[in-house]
């Protein structure tokens, strides 16, 4: 082989590696700085979202704390650019007892609120949120058909829940968000490990970002590669809503 040859060679050889570097130090950019893809791996935010459904997160709604970036490396203490999260927003955190788990739930306390559970509503601050019913959902993948009621948030920010069965957390003490801290609830409130039970109080640090946009959707637990599923699984109708 001429020299020639061996000096196209290397070069298209480093070209490409430096293509492929530069595309993962832009997926690596996008990731940690812009948006980041989850999936649903259970029931808690029905109807909300869905088993199976995946979705971005903004990282930069909240601002970035040590959990916005890969691995959670321990630089720096708190948030910068930080922005508080606004009640009603579907936010991903860590697990406070353990924050290598990601958690996905919608917030209803703010620093500061006084929260409880009475017959199934929620109060906030001593009075009870709007609740009225919205008809029958049924879940695609069980068949069960559940209650749903709509919920409307003392800043107008609506949504609907789920009452599946009479459960310990339909009635419950009053909790006091400590300042620095958040009270988060399933949408799913009778199939939900949070702020009532498990979970606790989520700090702002633990916050990763705020849910935007469901962007695929596939039922009965079927890998979102197997292509061959998708005519009868794939939720179309869920592909791009808004959260």
């Amino acid at each position: 082989m001429s020299e020639e040859k061996i000096e196209k060679k290397s070069g298209a050889i480093g070209e490409t590696l430096s293509v492929v570097v530069q595309a993962l130090l832009l997926a690596v950019v996008l990731r940690t700085v812009f948006f980041q893809p989850f999936s649903i791996p259970s029931g808690s935010m029905k109807e909300t979202l869905l088993v199976g459904d995946y979705l971005f997160v903004s990282k930069f709604s909240y601002g970035y704390s040590r959990y916005s970036l890969p691995f959670a490396p321990d630089l720096f203490s708190g948030r910068i650019w930080s922005s508080e999260p606004k009640r009603g927003d579907i936010a991903v955190f860590k697990f406070p007892p353990n924050p290598n788990i990601d958690y996905i739930k919608r917030v209803v306390g703010l620093p500061g609120d006084k929260i409880q559970m009475i017959d199934s509503v929620l109060h906030i601050n001593g009075e009870p949120v709007k609740r009225e019913r919205a008809g029958l959902f049924t879940d695609d993948e069980t068949g069960q058909i559940v209650q749903s009621y709509k919920e409307t948030l003392p800043n107008g920010v609506t949504y609907t829940t789920l009452d599946v069965n009479l459960s310990s957390t339909d009635n419950t003490r009053i909790f006091e968000v400590p300042e620095g801290h958040y009270f988060t609830m399933g949408d799913n409130r009778d199939n939900s490990s949070d702020s009532r039970l498990g979970v606790g109080f989520v700090p702002f640090e633990n916050f990763v970002g705020k849910a935007q946009i469901v962007f695929f959707s596939i039922r009965n637990q079927k890998h979102p590669l197997a292509v061959w599923e998708w005519p009868s699984n794939l939720r179309v109708e869920r592909f791009f809503n808004g959260l």
